[in-house]
């Protein structure tokens, strides 16, 4: 054994060669990359004054396709629910995420797979993501909408396509999705009617004219070219871009895809908000930065990196009971631990959420998993309040930069901040 061949190394060749079949899980990288943690913020002293939490307000308002669309999207809060498909979750865990981000002003998101009756009744805000599969397209499910996001790709797989093995794919979802019942499916990695931002532009101007021009037209991306994918999404005329980084999780693909295709998510807000300032469209093209958020710190640090919003998807899972330490127990029968957790492609999840089994899913409340829900993105909003008045600002969009210092060289030189206790930015400034 060496620090090359690890435990785990040797692990993967022995089960690579038994089996001769790649590794597929759900969630997002584990392998330890710099982010947000790295960050830290100056809180206001003599230069700056600090808010007075109980007596001076501290906005979280939000306004997302203010470009072009008639009708953009206000929300409450800057936290959203990032796509997750009905297949890969349960409807029951559809309709929760619809519960919590609707009591909280706050929008979610279809996923794969199509909109469902649960998700779209409990929603007060919902974005519809049109994918390379097409898997579960419906016009008048797009119509009813309230946004569109075109997918390119998303942060735990950029340039691949997403998968749902058989065991979940029930009468339901076979119907929703055209396929047949209890047979893998694969989708496409990328869109069969456009192949580069010449195309994509006409598609968006399609899509706009289906829709009356009222709906704000989203493109998603996973972090990987992120100055010249922002860039070239401005072109085709996209009113906001979700950037979505390595940590961000997905129901199933190659590990070799979720640890090493990507970068990290704080590796790509900089570049993403240096290329809406040349174009002169920051804060005119609104930026969701996705991958990883867990925290208050973290959504307050995105947003004082030049974000607009943030979007959560594995974090909220987890605050409707996924990995739950109730279910130990059933977690030990599948050769795993609470907290550890991540075959979401099986259909075998304890906690009723990634799964299309009856008896499991019905482990899951959605009325109480929207409360819990509800609970964590209200503490999310309270703790960014509680750093941005730290900060002395009255708007959570009012963090910047200047807020932030760094404790490592590398996330000095990725979020260009000063390295903590001096005033150097990598490769921005001299020593």
């Amino acid at each position: 054994m060496s620090a090359t061949f690890d435990s785990y190394a040797l692990a993967e060749i022995h089960r690579a060669a038994a089996s001769g079949i790649y590794d597929i899980r759900g969630g997002g990288a584990k392998r330890k990359v710099p982010g947000f943690d790295d960050l830290l913020f100056l809180g206001a002293s003599m230069s700056r004054y600090p808010l007075e939490g109980y007596r001076e307000k501290c906005d979280t308002s939000v306004v997302l396709g203010t470009r072009f669309a008639k009708k953009p999207i206000e929300l409450k809060i800057p936290i959203t629910i990032a796509g997750m498909s009905f297949g890969a979750l349960s409807a029951a865990a559809k309709e929760a995420l619809g519960r919590g981000a609707g009591a909280m002003g706050t929008s979610t998101t279809t996923g794969d797979g199509g909109m469902t009756p649960e998700e779209r009744g409990q929603s007060k805000t919902l974005i519809y993501q049109y994918l390379p599969s097409r898997y579960g397209m419906n016009l008048h499910h797009l119509k009813t909408a309230d946004a569109i996001e075109i997918v390119v790709g998303q942060g735990a797989k950029p340039g691949g396509g997403g998968m749902l093995l058989g065991q979940k794919i029930t009468d339901r979802v076979a119907q929703m999705r055209t396929l047949p019942k209890g047979i893998d499916q694969r989708s496409a990695c990328r869109h069969p009617d456009w192949t580069g931002a010449d195309d994509l532009e006409l598609k968006i101007q399609e899509l706009r004219e289906i829709t009356d021009w009222e709906k704000p037209i989203y493109l998603k991306v996973g972090a990987s070219r992120p100055y010249y994918d922002v860039a070239l999404a401005v072109k085709s005329g996209a009113d906001v871009v979700v950037l979505d980084g390595m940590q961000g999780g997905t129901a199933a693909t190659q590990d070799v895809f979720i640890e090493h295709i990507g970068i990290p998510t704080l590796a790509a807000i900089r570049p993403a908000v240096q290329a809406l300032q040349d174009l002169g469209m920051h804060r005119k093209v609104q930026l969701v930065v996705s991958g990883g958020i867990r925290n208050g710190a973290d959504v307050a640090k995105a947003l004082a990196l030049g974000a607009d919003a943030v979007a959560i998807g594995t974090a909220a899972m987890v605050a409707l009971g996924d990995n739950d330490p109730k279910w130990e127990e059933e977690y030990q029968k599948l050769g795993t631990t609470a907290g550890a957790y991540d075959d979401w492609q099986d259909g075998r999840d304890p906690a009723g959420i990634s799964t299309q089994t009856p008896d499991l899913m019905k482990r899951l409340d959605p009325v109480e998993g929207g409360r819990r829900l509800a609970n964590y993105l209200s503490v999310l909003t309270l703790e960014t309040q509680t750093i941005a008045r730290a900060c002395g600002h009255n708007h959570v969009h009012n963090l910047e930069p200047e807020d932030l210092v760094a404790l490592t060289v590398e996330a000095a030189a990725m979020a260009q901040v000063p390295l903590a206790g001096t005033g150097w930015i990598p490769g921005k400034t001299a020593l």
